[in-house]
């Protein structure tokens, strides 16, 4: 009888309400009809004794064991109800409305339960935390108004106030359970003042708080007490957080003793936001989930000492059964729904649920079945109920269109069987869940993988885009780019050397692997037909540098004439004291003569020789510029160096290459670095790149560079 009390549960959806015996039928209960019109809440006593339910035009209360119905109270537009810890008064809550004789709205109003008479009522403009608060014994009765504590006697409700307590800035009161009540009083932080938490006893409000402890970052307050009463926890949450590493803003969380021996702040060794806390129903210990994802998980005792780390995982919820013997964590709403039961005395987990989609997950009285509901507004399809046996069963599914609330009803703990030593063995399914299994499609298991573009699945994958550890190309952090597809660079002229091979590069043996000019013949070819096919203008107009000697600039602005008038650009200006440049210089070329042979101007020994009168030093001065440049092919076969376009790459020897390009690696390094030190988040392979810099600066230093 027991075990089939405490498995009753009760649903609300849209258009259906109902009670449902537990295990093993799941049978409706026998005597209760559902209301024709929508319920709009739905209620329990603590002890599980009474249910009521609220229709637009009064609420009705029942006997839960058979469905008798008791009491109807005709009071409408009734939004929510609530029982006091022993069933013996029933709370109303009403939306405030403006009345015509300009008279304050009772709209919280409370009710005798086994007469239905109204008792007293008070103006609660808020929904949230609009009930009364009871002792366990229903001895006393307090409220929040205002700043303002309120204290009542419910067998004397026509005396009204009999105690009162005062706390400047007060935003929340919990009454904590026990046989000596103590109350909590957050008072948030404002204006620069710091948040506070004061626990006064209810027997003596008059008196100093028991405890109190000051804090900042706290905008809002959750208090949880323990069991018996002796204990608070407080999770403090801030609206922003001033590092914007949160969008939920900060958190933190405190343990305080309501004879006031013991405080202090729970401090929690991984960054990130505390999802959620609950204590053990023994009242000695408390599990915490908190950090970012995958969170970490800890169980603390009432000294705020470790007991035992469960380790990251995507968790976000923690649940003590009834006995404290199972622990569930899960992890819900943008999470995959799995929930991991945990035996407490060996901290080995039982079993793993997978119940995807659950807006509300309870345990039973018993703490042998697990409740978990797929709400709506949370969602509106695949609504229902599942219940699952903690090994991890399932043994009932009801499926309900837009299911708003569903709840076990509750069973003191004395009143149930104990739970035993071992976990007990599952029941047999209910015909529900055959019924579903048999309609059921089977879903594939995808395996996991990388995400792959439409236009590439099906296919193998090249080997330049696997991992290393696939078979990959090897990423040492040598160079940038070193896994990625070759890039082509502007494709060269057709019939040019390196047109149509691999990669786009400019490739000829002929020439030594130089890059050679766009349509210009391999060297050894015939001379007259180059003289007809290999010209091509360059652009003019370049500045170009002298070296000084003797701390005389010398220009290298204008070139000899060669054998067929052309000006050379190796020779000096002046003719006698000129300079031969070497083709890697800024505004420096070759010259080709009348047999394609370079002509390099002489060194002159005369300082002081004529020059140009067109060129001057300094800003200002005017420069003869030198025609457009005509690349022609050499005519002899000893001749080694290919005709190339000024200031092209190939005038530089490989090391001076080299050293460029290790330059340039060393300059993405030096960003890479810097968006690292604005907090921007690097990829594998840009953070292996930064590491092979040291390589690098070796490879330089040995080049001499």
């Amino acid at each position: 009888m027991a075990s089939q009390i405490s498995q009753q549960y009760a649903f609300r959806a849209q258009k259906s309400l109902g009670l449902v015996n537990g295990t093993p039928d799941y049978t409706p209960v026998a005597g209760f009809v559902g209301p024709d019109v929508p319920a709009r809440a739905q209620a329990y006593s603590t002890d599980g004794r009474l249910y009521a339910y609220v229709l637009p035009t009064g609420v009705r209360i029942f006997q839960a064991e058979g469905a008798q119905l008791l009491q109807e109270l005709p009071v409408p537009n009734v939004v929510d109800i609530s029982f006091s810890p022993r069933g013996t008064y029933i709370s109303t809550w009403e939306r405030p409305v403006k009345l015509e004789d300009g008279s304050q709205h009772k709209n919280l109003r409370v009710f005798s339960a086994s007469t239905g008479e109204e008792l007293i009522s008070f103006t609660q403009k808020s929904q949230e935390g609009w009930d009364l608060q009871y002792t366990i014994s229903e001895s006393h009765a307090i409220r929040l108004v205002s700043s303002e504590i309120q204290v009542f006697r419910p067998s004397e409700w026509s005396k009204g106030i009999v105690d009162k307590l005062r706390v400047e800035g007060a935003t929340s009161v919990t009454l904590s359970p026990g046989l000596n009540p103590s109350i909590a009083v957050f008072v948030a932080e404002k204006k620069g003042a710091p948040a506070s938490i004061k626990i006064y006893s209810l027997s003596a409000l008059g008196s100093p708080p028991t405890c109190q402890k000051t804090f900042f970052k706290a905008d809002r307050g959750q208090v949880k007490w323990n069991t018996l009463g002796t204990q608070v926890l407080l999770l403090t949450q801030t609206e922003v957080d001033n590092s914007n590493k949160s969008y939920y803003g900060e958190t933190g969380m405190y343990l305080l003793s309501a004879a006031g021996n013991f405080d202090c702040r729970v401090t929690l060794d991984k960054e990130g936001p505390i999802h959620d806390f609950a204590w053990s129903p023994n009242s000695k210990e408390f599990g915490v989930v908190y950090g970012y994802m995958p969170a970490k998980t800890m169980l603390f005792d009432q000294r705020v000492r470790t007991l035992h780390d469960f380790g990251a995982s995507p968790h976000n919820f923690i649940s003590f059964n009834p006995q404290g013997r199972l622990i569930a964590l899960a992890g819900f709403g943008n999470l995959a729904g799995k929930i991991e039961i945990i035996d407490r005395r060996t901290f080995a987990k039982v079993c793993t649920i997978d119940a995807p989609n659950t807006s509300h997950c309870e345990w039973s009285p018993d703490g042998r079945f697990l409740l978990t509901a797929t709400l709506s507004p949370r969602l509106r399809v695949d609504n229902g109920i599942k219940i699952w046996h903690c090994s991890g069963p399932l043994v009932h599914v009801q499926l309900t269109e837009e299911l708003y609330a569903a709840q076990w009803r509750p069973t003191p703990v004395e009143n149930v069987q104990p739970f035993g030593h071992t976990i007990p063995p599952a029941p047999a399914p209910a015909e529900s869940v055959k019924a579903l299994a048999a309609v059921a499609k089977p879903v594939p298991t995808k395996p996991a993988g990388a995400y792959r573009p439409p236009g590439a699945r099906g296919l193998a994958t090249p080997s330049i885009f696997k991992r290393e550890d696939e078979g990959g190309p090897s990423m040492n952090g040598t160079g940038s780019g070193a896994a990625t597809p070759p890039r082509f660079n502007r494709s060269p002229v057709p019939g040019a050397p390196g047109y149509g091979q691999q990669n786009g590069h400019y490739q000829g043996n002929q020439n030594g692997n130089r890059r050679a000019v766009p349509g210009a013949p391999a060297q050894g070819e015939n001379n007259n037909n180059s003289n007809n096919n290999n010209q091509q203008q360059q652009k003019g107009n370049r500045k170009r540098k002298g070296k000084k000697e003797g701390g005389q600039s010398t220009p290298g602005a204008g070139e000899e004439d060669g054998p067929e008038g052309r000006q050379s650009f190796d020779q000096s200006a002046g003719g006698n004291n000129g300079q031969q440049y070497q083709g890697q210089g800024q505004g420096q070329g070759r010259g080709n003569g009348h047999h394609g042979q370079r002509h390099d101007g002489g060194r002159g020994n005369n300082n002081g020789g004529n020059r140009h009168e067109k060129r001057a030093n300094g800003a200002g001065g005017i420069v003869n510029l030198p025609p457009a440049l005509i690349v022609q092919a050499p005519t002899s076969a000893t001749e080694d160096v290919p005709p190339v376009t000024p200031g092209a790459d190939s005038g530089l020897d490989p090391i001076a290459k080299k050293v460029r390009n290790l330059n340039k690696k060393l300059k993405a390094i030096e960003e890479l670095k810097e968006k690292a030190k604005r907090g921007e988040r690097l990829e594998a392979t840009q953070l292996r790149k930064m590491e092979g810099e040291a390589d690098i600066r070796k490879e330089l230093a040995a080049l001499g560079a």
